[in-house]
């Protein structure tokens, strides 16, 4: 599993120190998994998928902002094993842009590879939502 972080849309750029509380993203076509998680431990906490597209998906992820004041967003941007990107790397880093542009905050892009694989693998109920709890999880691991 690969631990890449970068800001979005330009490439490595460190992560704030007052960066503290961050909500992320699993960007799917249909479904994005939501997780909230915070810099001092380390851990992030599965909250329901959005399920929308378009604008709507957009209405959901304010009322999560709204509700968890994160000072960053993380998005799981997913690649080919060999780190090749597809048509979904497109579109998450597409949304990664939306966001930095709706919401005006700072916007962290994190390889993905595998991250619906392992939440599957650990019997979540909710694989979109255990998804980017485990790109959560990853993002704030590579922190200083």
């Amino acid at each position: 599993m690969s631990t890449s972080v970068r800001a979005s849309p330009l490439a490595p750029a460190p992560v704030l120190a007052n960066h503290q509380t961050f909500l992320a993203l699993d960007y799917g076509l249909k479904r994005t998994g939501v997780a909230v998680g915070n810099r001092m431990l380390r851990s992030a906490t599965p909250q329901g998928t959005i399920a929308a597209e378009g604008d709507a998906r957009f209405v959901q992820v304010q009322k999560r902002i709204a509700e968890w004041q994160p000072d960053a967003l993380v998005v799981g941007v997913p690649f080919h094993p060999d780190g090749a990107a597809h048509e979904n790397t497109v579109r998450a880093q597409k949304f990664a842009r939306q966001l930095r542009g709706r919401f005006g905050l700072s916007v962290y892009e994190v390889d993905e590879r595998y991250s619906t694989t392992e939440a599957l693998q650990a019997g979540a109920r909710d694989a979109d939502a255990a998804a980017a709890c485990i790109i959560l999880e990853q993002f704030l691991r590579s922190l200083p």
